[in-house]
Formats: structure tokens, sequence, C-alpha cells
């Protein structure tokens, strides 16, 4: 059998008039999808565990929510880890109650099965060519291209991007001039924010402690 844990029962209470049939009509759906179901609080809101995270409710102050850990493989459509029927401000904004359960009854198949949502593709950043007019700075400066050509890929699209996108031709050159510079110093862009590696004090420049011979 599953558990109910007492301090849904009190957020419940707590809730708004509104929001207090669709948390008991949900909490209802979940325990008849899957009577095993263990309740407790999660982020001081209620969830539903079944082998690990199966869904979640909250109320809140105009609406409540209420979705599955894995929604985007159960309810068609849907995207989002919490939260896939929008905001709920009554019972009949959510599938009727056969429908809902099917989904609980999936949730908790997913569960069993160990199944995992599928990560979302990194997004790959296109190469950013070399722009004419740092190409021709650089060819000018050779400490500048030196830096350049030393630093990593990431280094480099800083500069890269702080260049091309400028907004306007004056701001372009004065970013051009102001990275080259930073190169010839052999600075990244933004060695400002990068933080020095501490300094070894050397033998004479140690404070003496008092007493020390």
């Amino acid at each position: 059998m599953g558990r109910k844990d007492p301090r849904i029962d009190a957020y419940i209470e707590k809730a708004a008039d509104f929001a207090k049939p669709i948390l008991r009509h949900l909490r209802k759906v979940v325990h008849a999808g899957c009577p095993n179901v263990e309740e407790t609080l999660k982020w001081s809101m209620p969830h539903f565990d079944y082998k690990g995270p199966l869904a979640g409710m909250a109320a809140f102050k105009a609406h409540c929510a209420f979705g599955f850990w894995k929604g985007s493989l159960i309810v068609p459509g849907s995207k989002e880890a919490m939260g896939q029927f929008g905001c709920i401000t009554k019972i009949s904004d959510l599938p009727k109650a056969d429908v809902l359960t099917g989904y609980v009854r999936k949730a908790v198949e997913l569960n069993e099965q160990k199944v995992k949502v599928p990560r979302p593709l990194k997004h790959v950043k296109k190469d950013i060519p070399m722009p004419a007019d740092l190409g021709a700075a650089l060819k000018k400066n050779a400490k500048a291209r030196a830096t350049f050509d030393g630093f990593r890929p990431s280094h480099k699209r800083e500069y890269l991007e702080w260049i091309t996108e400028a907004k306007t031709d004056e701001t372009r050159r004065k970013r051009l001039d102001t990275a080259v510079e930073w190169m010839s110093e052999g600075k990244a862009r933004h060695w400002k924010y990068q933080q020095a590696p501490p300094r070894a004090a050397s033998p004479a420049g140690r404070a003496r402690r008092p007493g020390a011979r």
C-alpha cells in the first residue's frame, strides 16, 4: 500500500479555497493510478514518489500546477519536466480523470523500467571566421598575433564575438584597437575577471615574528 504524508494534508488546508478541490482531486488520481505511491514534500511542495520521483503539485495565489518528472515521455506534446498542464484554476482545466490516471500509470511504468528522459542536444556554436580588419591588425602586431594563435578556441571566440557583435562601426574600431592592445600584452578578453595566481613570499620579504631569532 502507498503512504500518505500528513504534511500534504496540512498543505492543502493552507491553500486558497479555489485550490483545495484541485489538490484533493490530483492526490486522488495519483493514488488511483499508483496504489503504492509514497507522498513527500520537496521544496515545500507536495510530491509523489514510486521507485523514484513520479509527479508533483503546487498551489499558488491564483493557480495550481501539476506535472510529471518525465512529462515529455508521458504527456503528448509536452517538453517540460513539471507543469505540463499550464495554470490550473479549476478541475475542468485538467484532462478527464481516466486520462490523467492513464498518465500516472505511464509514469509508473517508466520508473519501473528505469527509463531516463533523453537530455537535449547541446547547441553547437558555428565557427566565426576571422574578420578581415582583425586579421589585418594582427599581421601588423606580432605579439598580438602570437597571443591569439596561442589561445584556446574558447578564448579566440570571445574576441571574435566581441568584435563582430559591435553595433556600430565606431564601436567596432574601438573594440578592435583594444583587442589588439590587450593581446599584445598577452591578455585574454576577460582578463580583468581572472584571478591572478598568489605570489610566493620570498624569505627576505617575510615579516619576522616577535621574539624570533
